[in-house]
């Protein structure tokens, strides 16, 4: 979820109010600056690599995919995924809207594997408060910029509210460097609606995001322009990317807290350990709950008050996220890598989730659809 805001002088009045309407579930972009900059999950440690190419998570996400669209068709789930239970067994994870009183439609098992069933609230694209360790992702910085930092697109306003989200890594295309984040944080605005505009091939890119300069992007700096790529509706991920501005943007990718990262890439495995720069929470740290998900996430047209939409995305990397300890409003664009101490390897596109259970897109998928690589060592 990116994050919004009124301008100060309304906020001052307004303070109370809860971003998209929502219950206490949902993301509702509310951050605290008491949050632990590090978050310490707690993790499991397995004897084997349970990755996509583990035959035991093979046969799992096998039963997951044909169970699916039938678990699906009950509006009270949000989401399904391949995950482990602590002893080591594979589990389907079943992600629901809300408790409800009776269980007689939940099963216990699928085709001998165990089913486990996890309250989240709706999954939400996040734009959206809060502090973290280390360098501050919120304010401005001095040219060259480096990234896991607050921004979003110049004018991303409407109805009275602005928004934001992360500029999360360096991608290289073509030959030119390419800030990447995701889609409803630099590209979501796509209708008329409270700004008379939508966004545009071109636009300015700024640093820090409208919500951290009092919705006035002259308090900010362009950093990058948008390339036009809109990922949605259409494919499986929701990434976007804006074309570096000669000497805006550190050319080796440098992100904020982590330093420069691998050129490589990795795949998701359970119970692997990652981290992310978020400009809400900062460094944080956790652990990979669930591999394979499909998973339905609402969204809106532009920065408030659009029409919202729901895409259901397949394939994808759930992380642990108690208390929105690893990801809140406004995180969403941070690029997750693994947590290793120099030169990690990307893991995922983080966007959405809710207080218990973050959403990444897999890396190979998001570099596929933009036709592009991880800049780094």
């Amino acid at each position: 979820m990116k994050k919004r805001q009124r301008p100060l002088s309304f906020r001052l009045v307004a303070a109370a109010f809860a971003v998209l309407g929502v219950s206490a579930l949902y993301w509702t972009g509310c951050g605290t600056d008491d949050q632990a900059p590090v978050s310490a999950p707690n993790r499991t440690q397995f004897t084997e690599t349970l990755d996509y190419a583990n035959p035991r998570v093979q046969a799992t996400m096998a039963v997951q995919d044909r169970h699916t669209a039938d678990i699906m068709q009950d509006n009270n789930v949000v989401g399904t995924a391949t995950g482990v239970a602590d002893d080591g067994t594979m589990v389907i994870k079943v992600y629901l809207r809300e408790a409800r009183p009776g269980r007689d439609w939940q099963v216990e098992s699928l085709e001998g594997i165990p089913v486990e069933y996890e309250v989240t609230g709706q999954f939400t694209a996040f734009k959206g408060g809060g502090g973290g360790g280390g360098s501050d992702p919120k304010v401005k910085q001095t040219p060259p910029i480096k990234l896991g930092t607050s921004g979003g697109w110049r004018y991303d306003l409407a109805n009275g509210y602005c928004c934001g989200g992360t500029l999360g890594a360096l991608v290289s295309k073509g030959g030119s460097q390419y800030v990447l984040s995701n889609y409803h944080v630099l590209e979501a605005d796509i209708v008329n609606g409270g700004n008379s505009r939508v966004a545009q091939a071109g636009d300015p890119v700024i640093q820090p995001g409208l919500i951290d300069v009092n919705c006035n992007a002259a308090n900010a700096q362009n950093v990058a322009s948008l390339s036009g790529i809109k990922s949605l509706p259409n494919s499986n991920t929701d990434c976007a990317i804006a074309q570096v501005t000669p000497g805006m943007v550190s050319t080796t990718g440098e992100i904020l807290n982590i330093g420069t990262i691998s050129s490589s890439t990795v795949g998701a495995s359970l119970g692997q350990a990652v981290k992310k720069m978020g400009r809400t929470t900062g460094l944080t740290r956790s652990s990979v709950s669930g591999l394979n998900a499909s998973v339905s996430v609402a969204y809106e047209n532009e920065c408030a008050g659009g029409s919202a939409f729901t895409k259901t995305y397949s394939g994808q990397i759930v992380i642990s996220n108690s208390g929105s300890r690893f990801l809140a409003g406004g995180d969403s664009g941070s690029l997750m890598v693994e947590d290793v101490t120099s030169n990690a390897r990307a893991v995922g596109l983080l966007f959405a989730g809710s207080s218990s259970s973050a959403i990444a897109n897999p890396i190979g998928q998001v570099l596929s659809f933009l036709g592009a690589s991880m800049v780094g060592n």
